[in-house]
């Protein structure tokens, strides 16, 4: 088969698995499409279901989640170039630049949204574009951790780490003095998904910067932006990164090459024993590891600023050209309320699509008994969410292909490789005219 005709097999096929989609003239039905980041039977598309079904019961409404994972945003571009997008897609707070330049989003009034009084102004705040406007429902927030191995941390006799030098003293004894107890040295302190697919080097070392007070473009008058990839606070914080990969050597082998999905692995199979990572993975780890094994620790601040992390979260984004504009309300303001917030919790089990209630009403501690996620909440005062850029896609991928790089080679120099960054990420502001 030429190419050509090949492509045009796989994208027939690619539609036919999508008909259905939205609730347009060409749908299967007129329920409410629901689309969700996650992986089909997953627990965390049970839940979305869930979260759908209790809709329908209390507002008579039909709904038909679809739960994707892999090339989710490329198969929204298809969905959109067909005029069939979903009703509504609750997806990562940082895709909402994307969105709404392509102009797939409904503005959100807010002050006519029901109980959208009762949302935090940080949650909102990742809900707003570049112009200062709504475009999504606040839905589900997070701050980043550390998940170490408190079995292992115990083993080496050491405390806590308060400071980025306890961090690597902690990371060395994991890698050198066989926490494990097998009598083979096979571990390691860091695990860290430091590969480039949809920008994970960048979203990893994020929270270290943002601990040392450092950023990658700061805002410079409304709407506008400077790259700050060359801050020597987030110089600071990507050498510290490239020193554990090079110098101390105690990042698990082939991080370089890993996403999320693998470094999860790796950690849950007792390569490695600290893990900077989100509340989303804890139930599975108590679960998969053992919850006596486990602990959070609040990310130590770095020796330039700090406190702070990543913040990011989904939103509920009411999508353009819907037949079911008032199902769609509707669906917003059940998501966001204390009921539907405590559906999207899931309680303590696997499977959280609320991992931190954006809704001041809802009591953490009463729907979840264990208290590390205390850690968790309590670090979210101080995150820190990617700016209203009007696309904040490719400024995440240009930041971590030089941040993977300068960690794959030990040679580089990190100061000169963030030099070069912050030139890509200017040029990137000004072809997004945010400059």
């Amino acid at each position: 088969m030429s190419r050509r005709l090949l492509g045009v097999a796989i994208m027939t096929t690619l539609a036919v698995g999508l008909t259905g989609c939205g609730s347009g003239e060409s749908g299967s039905d007129n329920a409410l499409e629901i689309w969700i980041r996650q992986a089909p039977d997953s627990d965390s598309a049970k839940t979305a279901k869930k979260l759908a079904d209790a809709f329908t019961k209390a507002s008579g409404v039909q709904t038909k989640v679809v739960a994707l994972f892999d090339d989710f945003e490329t198969k929204l571009n298809q969905q959109a170039a067909q005029k069939q997008l979903p009703d509504i897609v609750i997806n990562d707070t940082a895709q909402l630049g994307n969105m709404q330049s392509q102009g797939w989003l409904v503005e959100m009034d807010k002050a006519k949204l029901a109980g959208g009084d009762q949302l935090s102004e940080l949650a909102w705040k990742a809900a707003t574009g570049s112009d200062g406007k709504f475009y999504a429902a606040p839905f589900s927030a997070q701050a980043f951790a550390l998940i170490v191995r408190k079995d292992w941390r115990e083993k080496v006799s050491m405390e806590p780490p308060a400071t980025w030098e306890d961090l690597s003293k902690l990371a060395t004894a994991f890698t050198e003095k066989d926490p494990d107890g097998n009598g083979q040295k096979d571990t390691a302190g860091f695990v860290i998904p430091a590969g480039t697919k949809r920008g994970y080097a960048s979203w990893y070392a994020s929270s270290l910067i943002y601990a040392n007070g450092g950023d990658f473009i700061k805002a410079a008058a409304p709407g506008k932006y400077t790259a700050t990839m060359n801050d020597p606070k987030t110089v600071e914080a990507v050498q510290y990164l490239q020193d554990q990969f090079c110098k101390s050597k105690t990042v698990n082998p082939g991080a370089v090459s890993n996403d999320t999905t693998v470094t999860h692995e790796v950690f849950e199979k007792g390569q490695g024993g600290i893990y900077l990572v989100g509340p989303y993975v804890l139930a599975r780890f108590v679960k998969s590891i053992g919850t006596d094994k486990i602990e959070v620790l609040p990310v130590p601040k770095g020796p330039s600023g700090g406190p702070g992390t990543l913040g990011e979260g989904e939103n509920v984004y009411v999508m353009a050209g819907s037949q079911n504009q008032d199902a769609q309300k509707k669906f917003a303001e059940f998501a966001i309320s204390p009921e539907g917030q405590k559906i999207g919790m899931n309680k303590d089990a696997n499977g959280a699509i609320v991992r931190l209630p954006v809704n001041t009403q809802v009591d953490m501690a009463g729907e979840r008994q264990d208290p590390r996620w205390k850690v968790f909440q309590e670090a979210y005062a101080n995150a820190v969410y990617a700016p209203p850029v009007p696309n904040w896609a490719p400024i995440r991928q240009d930041s971590a292909d030089s941040i993977n790089t300068v960690w794959a080679d030990c040679s580089a120099d990190v100061k000169a490789a963030m030099e070069q960054a912050n030139t890509k990420l200017t040029q990137e502001l000004q072809s997004q005219k945010a400059s």
